[in-house]
């Protein structure tokens, strides 16, 4: 199904958006990957969707990305008598390990991690920083506060912890369960919460054993000191600006999301922005003015994917909110503005004959008659360095894996082809011909730049470049070989 656009949308699925008939609007109204919340259902009720995803694939003939978004580990306060307390600004309150109910002096902090990690001066914040602690005293099994901010604190609601590196691994026992399941099930990516190190993502690689590629998500200041270690191990980033926006300075959020994208784009690895992007159409048919500047300024930025989640999984206008950001992406990607802030941030250094090949064709591209750049690609490799480019043509990844063609529907530009096995070059460049015509990117009089790495089915190994017209006979006629 070929989108107006090049940038892609994820939408969450949930109560809102669990039928075969939601899912399959949903894609039609411009959805190129579904979330799989693991924090929400069963596994039966996520192999469920999973199914129906994979049914409206088949019977649209068009390629569907499905991602499996991990809990991490969930840090709450105990529970009160009362159902909670009203804690005043300079008032002194106490967190320990006594699983007694709490009140408005002292409640039970479950996480004796968090107590050996504290120092004097650390901040704690509860339900999502409405409440705001500083530490006076710790010890290993409490830790001694002033009231910073106050408010109204209750049952089991979160606690952040921003200014320490917790103890904590990423993977909780429930995420390595669902992280196997997520896996045999065939999910296409898994993303990663409470990322802190890239241990974290070396621990769900080895977990995962190839069987889905692992996107990182940067919700903590930990993982924003260590992004560019976190990056080189990880398939992809997602820019978590919920929790992000919540342990750090609500200003610093914004220029740290343009530095993580342009890193990001820089590596030629996929980046998500999630977060808020609609969240009023939670409730309303329409957005706001606000929302759809943030929409548009993640993709002025370059973002591969902008993300629903509850505007889809549990909103009253799942596919108004879908239709509203594959609107404001078409509107973007046609403002000639948006080119020159895309090509001013393209970077010049190259280090690879498939950096050289690839900016090559985009370069061939945007300076002739030529329609789409065609990649071969086995691993996805290829595509992905394309995409980096953002050539003004479209790009077409073909692909004789329906694992690669899947993950790249995260990809910015990529138009997944799935074609055959091939052993020989004008084999590829017939392919990529017949599928520039038949996807409607090029007609037989047109001319398309092609990829390839020779030999073929060898991962990272493009090595050649042809300009190729996409009349079939012209091509035997110039190699009748």
């Amino acid at each position: 199904m070929r989108r107006l656009r090049n940038v892609k949308i994820v939408a969450t699925l949930g109560p809102a958006s669990e039928t075969y008939e939601m899912i399959e609007a949903l894609h039609k109204a411009g959805a190129d990957v579904f979330r799989l919340n693991m924090s929400h259902g069963t596994h039966d009720e996520i192999r469920a969707k999973h199914a129906i995803i994979r049914e409206v694939e088949e019977r649209l003939n068009s390629t569907i990305g499905i991602l499996a978004d991990l809990q991490g580990p969930k840090l709450r306060v105990g529970t009160f008598a009362g159902e909670g307390a009203e804690l005043e600004e300079g008032a002194p309150f106490r967190l320990d390990l006594d699983e007694a109910e709490g009140g408005v002096t002292r409640v039970c902090l479950p996480h004796p991690e968090i107590f050996a990690a504290l120092k004097k001066g650390s901040s704690l914040l509860v339900n999502d920083g409405k409440i705001r602690l500083r530490v006076r005293d710790c010890g290993p099994d409490f830790a001694d506060c002033e009231v910073v901010t106050g408010g109204w604190i209750s049952n089991r609601k979160g606690v952040n912890v921003p200014d320490v590196v917790l103890p904590l691994a990423a993977l909780s026992d429930k995420d390595r369960a669902d992280l196997e399941f997520a896996c045999a099930l065939g999910v296409d990516w898994l993303a990663l919460s409470f990322v802190q190190r890239p241990e974290d993502v070396e621990e769900a690689r080895q977990l995962a054993l190839g069987r889905a590629a692992i996107l990182s998500k940067i919700e903590k200041p930990s993982a924003v000191d260590r992004f560019d270690d976190i990056l080189a191990v990880s398939d992809g980033i997602m820019v978590a600006r919920g929790d992000l926006g919540v342990e750090l300075p609500v200003q610093n959020v914004p220029p740290i999301q343009k530095r993580l994208v342009r890193r990001c784009r820089a590596a030629a690895k996929p980046v998500i922005v999630a977060t808020q992007m609609l969240e009023s159409m939670i409730e309303s048919p329409m957005p706001t003015r606000a929302e759809v500047s943030d929409v548009a300024t993640a993709i002025y930025e370059g973002a591969d994917a902008v993300m629903l989640s509850a505007e889809s999984a549990a909103g009253d206008y799942p596919i108004e909110a879908v239709t509203t950001m594959d609107k404001v992406a078409t509107e973007v990607e046609q403002d000639p503005t948006y080119t020159e802030i895309i090509e001013s941030s393209r970077r010049a250094d190259r280090m690879t004959v498939a950096d050289g090949i690839v900016a090559a064709a985009r370069e061939i591209a945007e300076t002739t008659e030529i329609k789409a750049i065609c990649c071969f690609t086995q691993s996805g490799t290829t595509a992905l360095l394309t995409a980096r480019e953002r050539p003004r043509v479209p790009i077409i990844a073909l692909t004789p894996l329906v694992g690669t063609a899947r993950r790249l529907a995260l990809s910015w530009g990529t138009n997944c082809v799935i074609t055959g096995e091939l052993d020989r070059f004008k084999k590829a460049v017939v392919s990529a011909a017949r599928a520039a015509r038949q996807e409607g990117f090029a007609g037989p009089n047109d001319l398309i730049v092609v990829t390839a790495g020779v030999p073929f089915n060898v991962p990272g190994s493009t090595n050649i470049l042809r300009v190729a017209p996409c009349d079939e006979s012209l091509i035997y006629a110039s190699d009748p070989e």
